[in-house]
């Protein structure tokens, strides 16, 4: 069983989409991009780039795209992203125009990685990720909550 790459106690749920280790938790994940130890993981295998699209950049993305076969756990089921969609706390951060921004920016940035870094020293980019999370990956007694 693989544990956290940063803290070493928790089975990691998260990949670092720029370096590609594993962690458990926001904490960790602020943590590891903290001690810049985070650097690009370069493609070793020119053959596997070749299989893509020349003209990659104009068609959409997939979440498969992003992940190879052993990071099935780093999928938000279906469930869990519709209730982002039906969160009333969420849609209240979202009306804010500086979270907006801050989200386009990361949206557009050509260093997603860094772009996220900055954003995250932002409280309000902070509170919105953390409502997500809550929503994505609740505690014990949010899960017990949302039973009743």
């Amino acid at each position: 069983m693989q544990l956290c790459v940063v803290c070493s106690e928790h089975v990691p749920k998260y990949r670092c989409p720029t370096c590609r280790i594993r962690y458990c938790s926001v904490g960790c994940f602020k943590r590891h991009k903290d001690d810049d130890s985070c650097h690009p993981v370069k493609e070793s295998d020119p053959a596997s780039s070749s299989s893509t699209p020349v003209n990659s950049a104009e068609e959409p993305w997939t979440v498969e795209d992003l992940l190879d076969e052993d990071s099935q756990t780093d999928k938000v089921p279906l469930q869990r992203l519709q209730q982002l969609g039906g969160s009333e706390a969420l849609k209240g951060l979202l009306r804010n125009p500086h979270l907006r921004r801050l989200m386009m920016s990361v949206d557009s940035a050509e260093d997603k990685a860094k772009a996220m870094k900055d954003a995250m020293q932002e409280p309000l980019f902070v509170e919105f990720a953390d409502q997500c999370l809550k929503i994505i990956e609740p505690t014990e007694t949010e899960k017990d909550d949302d039973e009743f």
